[in-house]
């Protein structure tokens, strides 16, 4: 699967948020090792601090599902009304999640825009310097 089909899976994604307070809809698409996708939307709470991010959810399915190994995820983003989207880069906390299960020079994120521009970084180039499991 390549980068642009990903990223058009994050989209689809992006219809399953539940964002009623921030109307902010995010989805993620994460691609496993052996090829499985797992797709996620963010899904928030009237108490903001018990809402769930795209790229988790898609991470917490696979990973109830056995998987451990992966290649990329891609993320999709905006005010839900948005006719355009712009890139849409992880959180810090999502950033912490991937590097739990990842290997930060390997590991690709995948962020679009609706002009077709697709961007591609490491995740040791957006979460640099990190601090792993085996770090303890």
């Amino acid at each position: 699967m390549d980068d642009r089909e990903l990223y058009q899976l994050a989209v689809k994604a992006r219809e399953r948020s539940y964002s009623p307070y921030s109307r902010f809809r995010v989805g993620a698409a994460l691609l496993a090792m052996d090829g499985g996708v797992y797709m996620g939307a963010n899904i928030e709470n009237a108490s903001y601090g018990a809402a769930n991010c795209a790229e988790r959810t898609a991470f917490f399915k696979a990973v109830n599902e056995g998987v451990r190994g992966f290649e990329a995820i891609a993320i999709a983003g905006g005010p839900e009304d948005a006719d355009v989207l712009e890139f849409c880069p992880p959180c810090g906390i999502c950033r912490q999640v991937m590097r739990e299960f990842c290997v930060p020079e390997h590991f690709r994120i995948i962020l679009g825009n609706s002009k077709g521009e697709i961007r591609s970084r490491t995740l040791s180039e957006l979460l640099p310097d990190s601090f792993g499991p085996e770090d303890l």
